[in-house]
């Protein structure tokens, strides 16, 4: 386990590396409190338009200059949809409205640590021309389907194989 703090949140004593609950966690030795290291969360959206994905071109770190999901990490207070219609806003300048969930994937990240990302299927609400980069992103563009870049995160890959499998399920339903 990293050790990521030298105090304690609470009383501001020392943190030690402890044997507790079958693993070393850090504890306070001054009033015991015990600090969790918990998964940050974040959200992408995988959003088709006229048989082609919106896609993201990383403006910075981790990742940078290669492409991706709309995506991003939850605010304190925010729901998952809400971080999601945000972060979408934030990228692309597009709005966005969360249809269905396509997973959750769990993976260590630099310099983050451990990140739980939620995959949602959304639909847009904006027309093409109001598409373009926002604050973290150096490009926004639609990606045909058989011309998909490798992605910059194996999550983003794995939500777009969803959605793709989930999409090809529809259609076959509607034909019938």
């Amino acid at each position: 386990m990293q050790d990521r703090f030298r105090f304690c949140p609470r009383c501001g004593g020392i943190l030690e590396q402890q044997n507790r609950e079958g693993q070393l966690r850090q504890v306070c030795i001054v009033c015991g409190e015990i600090l969790y290291h918990n998964p940050i969360p974040a959200v992408a959206a995988v959003l088709f338009q006229e048989g082609r994905v919106l896609l993201v071109k990383r403006k910075f770190e981790p990742r940078k200059g290669l492409w991706g999901l709309p995506a991003g990490f939850m605010e304190w207070g925010e729901s998952p949809e809400q971080a999601l219609i945000r972060e979408v806003r934030e990228e692309t300048n597009a709005v966005c409205v969360p249809r269905s969930l396509l997973g959750a994937e769990s993976h260590l990240a630099d310099p983050y640590g451990h990140v739980l990302v939620i995959g949602y299927r959304a639909e847009l609400n904006s027309p093409h021309h109001e598409i373009k980069p926002g604050d973290d992103a150096e490009e926004v563009a639609w990606y045909e389907l058989d011309k998909i870049p490798t992605l910059a995160f194996h999550s983003h890959q794995r939500f777009l194989s969803v959605a793709l499998q989930q999409s090809s399920l529809q259609h076959e339903q509607d034909i019938e």
